[in-house]
């Protein structure tokens, strides 16, 4: 009999067949995943030109450079220029920063030098290629995913896998931006193909790829580090499945050992960097994105987090302070407990926005307006809001780069528009639907892809400005995941309905 820790599951018709483990060990120069066949073939082209072809109309129409963009793209200029990692004031002094992590600034300075300087338009062709590239990698993974159930049920969830990908509008939005989110996207979807690979057949290659991959997730973003937290433990398995080989478990080790160091490498060398110049312990970035000696404005921060719900307030409000007005009237009605609370936030944003600036009193006196607001609702601060918020970031019409208003539920306003991001709406929680039903199938390493949902969502309840964004890098594995339940779907579909009087 074979045990539960023993096995993993792949869907065979409309039940959960189990397979050992050992037998994912396949061996070397043998071929995993189904074979593809010229219908295969023609489907897969036809989802990378229809995803092609959806990113060229994004990006014609989309493309803009601005605030993170010009933050990366500022600090790539002076890689190239002056050789400091650094940002430039308006007077064009330069200062040295650590505000971003050097992963997207070294992919738009190679991208500046190859197409020229500011040229991010060329930067947003190369996240077109990557992202498609990344769908391809994910349709590979989800072939090992079913590797153990008839080629024809692993090929169609590889190509569900792909016209997903290709042809989701929330993915090929970012690729029109210079952002770091479409490098991250192919970045996780190399982490799951590799994953996978050294999972069934271990090895140099697919090891130092899953090193790379992991170790420029956490490079372009700070938060990439989870897919690491939760990959590796699938990748460790391979070391329990060699227990019994002595010669297979040193060469094993030697791979980890080498893995390890490379990827510890450039955070070490990040960290020595940033010891050097400020003389403070910064591994990643900050997650308030501020220099040393910047204030981080923990009273403002604290306020803020005490009303702040969706991403109109994110827009309006957050992103306007500092150095913008800040109106109360864009204030939702839930930042306020009573008539005394509002006199005194409209006293405190008359007082702010004489100079526009943060100084020391004026955050004490959020400070203390937050500690009053959390001490009269302890349970709206630290449970219905996280929550909300991450509700918010799930669930709301990924709609944040179309020229759409803030108040898309406003019909009266504008009709399209507000029909539109409901469609959008639509389309989001059919992505999640499907990965939900995806994961009940329990197909294999669906425990890895549970926990970095998991990880992820638990990171962003700490978070007080939603933004949806945030969960764009949990795509990957619900394309995975959705594709395993189409592939269910189908595979139901097209068994052979039982006669009447069969089996009397």
């Amino acid at each position: 009999m074979v045990s539960t820790a023993e096995t993993v599951y792949a869907i065979h018709g409309n039940r959960m067949e189990a397979t050992p483990e050992s037998q994912l060990q396949q061996p070397h120069g043998t071929r995993v995943g189904p074979s593809l066949t010229s219908a295969a073939l023609l489907s897969a082209a036809l989802a990378l030109l229809a995803g092609l072809a959806l990113r060229a109309w994004m990006l014609l129409r989309l493309f803009e450079v601005d605030g993170d963009s010009l933050i990366y793209g500022g600090i790539a200029k002076n890689l190239l220029l002056h050789g400091r990692y650094a940002l430039t004031l308006g007077n064009g002094d330069t200062y040295l920063t650590l505000i971003r992590l050097p992963g997207y600034p070294f992919f738009l300075a190679l991208c500046f030098r190859l197409f020229g300087i500011e040229n991010y338009f060329a930067a947003c062709c190369v996240q077109i290629g990557l992202d498609l590239a990344g769908c391809l990698l994910l349709a590979g993974f989800v072939a090992r995913v079913l590797s153990s159930s008839p080629p024809p049920i692993a090929r169609r969830a590889a190509l569900a896998a792909l016209w997903l990908a290709a042809l989701c509008p929330f993915i090929a939005s970012y690729d029109a931006l210079p952002m770091a989110e479409a490098p991250t996207f192919f970045a996780l979807c190399l982490a799951l193909w590799t994953m996978a690979h050294f999972r069934q057949r271990p090895g140099w290659l697919s090891g130092l790829g899953f090193t790379c991959a992991v170790t420029w997730a956490a490079l372009l973003r700070p938060d990439g580090a989870l897919a690491a937290i939760a990959f590796v433990p699938v990748v460790l398995m391979a070391f329990r499945d060699s227990a019994r080989q002595p010669e297979h478990l040193r060469r094993l080790t030697r791979i980890a050992v080498v893995c390890l160091l490379l990827a510890l490498a450039p955070f070490a060398a990040w960290t020595w960097r940033n010891w050097s110049v400020y003389h403070i312990f910064q591994p990643l970035a900050p997650r308030l994105a501020t220099d040393p000696g910047e204030d981080p404005n923990p009273g403002w921060e604290s306020w803020v987090k005490s009303w702040c719900l969706d991403f109109a307030s994110t827009y309006q409000i957050y992103w306007n302070v500092p150095d913008g007005k800040l109106d109360i009237r864009d204030l939702p009605s839930r930042a306020f407990d009573s008539p005394q609370q509002y006199a005194a936030t409209a006293a405190l944003a008359d007082d702010y926005n004489l100079s526009q600036r943060l100084t020391p009193p004026l955050n004490a006196r959020f400070a203390a307006l937050a500690r009053q607001r959390i001490a009269a609702h302890p349970l709206r601060y630290y449970l219905v809001l996280p929550l909300g918020r991450l509700a918010d970031m799930w669930l709301r019409p990924r709609v944040e780069n179309l020229p759409i208003d803030l108040d898309w539920w406003n019909y009266a306003r504008h009709h399209n528009e507000t029909l539109f991001s409901w469609l959008y709406a639509a389309l989001n929680l059919l992505y999640l639907l499907l990965a939900g039903i995806g994961l009940l199938l329990r197909p294999r390493y669906w425990q890895a892809l549970l926990a970095y949902l998991l990880l992820r969502s638990a990171l962003l309840l700490t978070v007080e400005a939603p933004e949806t964004r945030y969960t764009l890098e949990c795509f990957p594995m619900l394309f995975a995941l959705g594709a395993v339940a189409l592939a269910a779907a189908l595979r139901s579909l097209q068994q052979p309905s039982p006669r009447p009087g069969a089996g009397r």
